[in-house]
């Protein structure tokens, strides 16, 4: 996929997004219409964390662009059910236990700042434990066998790496909703407008991967941003335990003002290392 193609994509995907925002306004309000907006622009910018993530995995293994889509559109239905079931079950726990608020607060916060911090321990995906108990139910093939997640030697089922990339790609998506979905709810504990956010930050993500796998080297800096604005999520979950509540209008304005940042700044830095090679 070009990168004006996929750039096309990802404007077509956010305008379908803003288009059923409209429809949340006339139908249900001007409070949920600005509750999806919020919980969309969370989902979308903690989105890009978890897309460095997979193409490290791809890089890891070194799986070609033709077999990463197929890999990205299961992971992206899988997500689509995993969402409603963590949405469903955590909005059904803070409505039964407010206090897991204040809880969901300091596990963004310890989540931001450890992403700030810097690590220079090199992840080896091949060397996951996940991996290692699967491949004691099942043996693996030593090489891909096309698109194929499964094959059948002797009688034989055999699961291709294809399928460990895949259960990878499900399980970095399950370790970053446990962030994202707490940060939504920062905004709103609405059920539909949480899950319809997601859903449709979701449904642009493997556009918006291919458009980052083109340019993720003038973007180095967003993870700081992401980092920033789960903090700021964690904080005005945290603060609520004081009976302090930050406006919804401010909260959308300081994460959009993060994430902006974040990319203009990725953009200069990149400018100057260019000039400086020069």
């Amino acid at each position: 996929m070009t990168t004006k193609k996929a750039l096309s994509r990802v404007i077509f995907w956010v305008a379908l997004s803003l288009l059923f925002n409209v429809g949340i306004y006339f139908f249900m309000g001007q409070q949920r219409a600005l509750e999806f907006f919020g919980g969309y622009i969370i989902e979308l910018s903690l989105s890009l964390d978890n897309l460095f993530v997979f193409l490290m995995i791809f890089s890891c293994f070194g799986i070609g662009q033709d077999y990463q889509r197929r890999v990205l559109n299961y992971g992206i239905i899988g997500a689509v059910v995993l969402r409603l079931i963590f949405i469903v079950l955590g909005v059904a726990m803070v409505k039964k236990f407010e206090w897991i608020l204040y809880v969901f607060g300091a596990i963004l916060i310890v989540s931001g700042i450890r992403m700030i911090l810097p690590n220079k321990e090199q992840v080896n995906f091949k060397e996951s434990k996940l991996l290692k108990w699967m491949s004691k139910l099942i043996p693996f093939t030593e090489n891909l066998e096309g698109e194929r997640f499964f094959i059948r030697k002797e009688k034989v089922l055999y699961a291709t790496p294809l399928f460990a990339i895949l259960v990878l790609i499900e399980s970095s998506d399950v370790i970053f909703a446990i962030d994202s979905i707490p940060a939504v709810f920062s905004v709103t504990t609405n059920t539909f407008i949480v899950y319809t956010s997601n859903i449709c930050a979701i449904l642009g993500l493997r556009s918006m991967y291919f458009l980052l796998q083109k340019l993720h080297s003038a973007f180095s800096l967003v993870k700081y941003g992401v980092a920033l604005i789960l903090i700021f999520t964690g904080v005005k979950l945290a603060i609520l335990m004081f009976h302090i509540e930050i406006p919804l209008l401010t909260s959308i304005a300081v994460i959009m003002g993060l994430l902006l940042a974040s990319i203009v700044a990725s953009v200069l830095f990149k400018r100057r290392e260019l000039n400086t090679a020069a």
